[in-house]
């Protein structure tokens, strides 16, 4: 739960929170509406969910922990769907196994639908009753930027869903194509100081999610980042040098994986590394785009072989430090990473491009305490072999990301916009 609703004023919150429900709610249904209604049901992996069950659990969320407990004499749309939308809240109860979602053939597209709209009517009438005092305002917020991160969800599951089909059909027809190929510019380093800095937030007045907190010390050695993500054409060397035929710069893991699961190239590459399935279809590789689709274990790998190494999340979190959050989110209607013009010097594509995964292991930071209760599942116990990754996607709506959010996935995930920015040791 975002640490806000411990100790925050929300009095200053409420002024335009029902009109920001409505256009987070609206902006999942933009998102859904390019789908025929098959598309809604496919389940391609169990990492991937269906589309209309991200519209129903996103709506799950805010029946159970705020109409339910919270809205005199509301009543369930269904009774089943506690158990059919739970995503892993244990203190909620039982759940449909995850990786049987692509089964529910029922409820319908349909009735997914109109479960949202009575969702939706009865949170805007709880809304219209929020007083100062009344603690509500952190929790919406929270429901608000959960709903957020299924967006980006349904847009990286239909991706891999689509691209399952022999016919690679384009989620959308319109969506604009990379601007280049165009000179990414080669790579520079921004060097920064050793020394004391502090990262991560506090309670305060912008929306957090409680892994973010709290605010605190930690000690780094002097480095240096590169300037911009590593781009196709530098990974195209790197498969060309053998960097997936011999395990020196490998993990263990990796390595094994990489023999396991058979992979030669990112994820939607082919095989002639020309080419590459995007939300438009497929398309020509842009070699001076940010490079996608990569697993921690690659995006190491590729590391080594440069001869430099991932950041952690405290180094990014200090080189992001007061850089502009700009950047190709899926607001600008293009969904794929895209090159950015040389910019002459500083760091560049921190946000809307790609993820970028850091070396860091996802864990609590000094102090973490989480929430009591259901809600205090929400990242704290996920806190357990997974890596963090820091900016945000072409994916991630523009106003979800800022310098402290830990994106967090397993090393071998490829499914997510997750690419890799450069870093290496300072000179003392």
């Amino acid at each position: 739960m975002a640490a806000n609703e411990l100790a925050r004023d929300i009095a200053s919150a409420a002024p335009g929170l029902a009109a920001r429900y409505r256009a987070v709610r609206e902006a999942s249904l933009r998102l859904a509406a390019p789908l025929e209604t098959e598309d809604y049901v496919v389940q391609s992996m169990p990492d991937v969910s269906p589309a209309k069950w991200h519209l129903a659990h996103t709506s799950w969320f805010f029946e159970q922990f705020l109409l339910r407990p919270r809205l005199e004499g509301y009543r369930v749309f269904h009774p089943r769907y506690e158990y059919l939308f739970n995503s892993y809240y244990e203190a909620v109860g039982p759940r449909h196994a995850r990786p049987e979602r692509g089964l529910l053939t029922r409820p319908t597209v349909a009735q997914i639908l109109r479960y949202r709209a009575h969702v939706d009517e009865h949170m805007l009438q709880l809304l219209g009753g929020i007083e100062p005092g009344q603690g509500l305002v952190a929790l919406v917020e929270l429901g608000m930027n959960h709903e957020q991160q299924h967006q980006e969800l349904m847009l990286t599951d239909i991706k891999h869903v689509l691209s399952c089909n022999p016919l690679e059909p384009a989620y959308r027809d319109d969506l604009r194509a990379s601007p280049g190929p165009r000179s990414a510019g080669p790579v520079t380093w921004t060097s920064f100081d050793g020394g004391l800095v502090e990262i991560g937030t506090d309670v305060g007045a912008h929306f957090c999610f409680d892994n973010e907190t709290p605010r605190h010390s930690v000690w780094l050695e002097p480095f240096a980042l590169a300037d911009r993500p590593v781009t196709n054409a530098e990974y195209v060397e790197f498969i060309r040098d053998g960097g997936y035929e011999h395990p020196a710069h490998w993990l263990s893991d990796g390595w094994a994986t990489v023999r396991q699961e058979g992979w030669r190239h990112p994820l939607y590459w082919s095989d002639g590394l020309d080419s590459q399935f995007t939300l438009g279809g497929r398309r020509e590789l842009d070699p001076t785009a940010p490079v996608c689709h990569l697993s921690l274990y690659e995006a190491h790998a590729f590391a080594s072989w440069a001869g430099a190494r991932l950041p952690t999340e405290a180094e990014w979190e200090r080189a992001a430090a007061g850089q502009p959050l700009q950047g190709n989110f899926v607001d600008s209607g293009r969904l794929e990473p895209c090159a950015a013009p040389d910019s002459g010097g500083g760091l560049r594509q921190l946000y809307g491009d790609v993820w970028e995964w850091t070396g860091s292991a996802y864990a609590a930071y000094p102090g973490f305490r989480p929430a009591a209760g259901a809600i205090g599942e929400y990242n704290g116990k996920f806190m357990c072999s997974q890596l963090v990754l820091r900016g945000g996607s072409c994916a991630t709506p523009a106003d979800h990301v800022r310098p402290t959010y830990r994106n967090f996935f397993y090393p071998h995930s490829r499914w997510q916009f997750t690419g890799v920015r450069l870093a290496r040791d300072g000179i003392r």
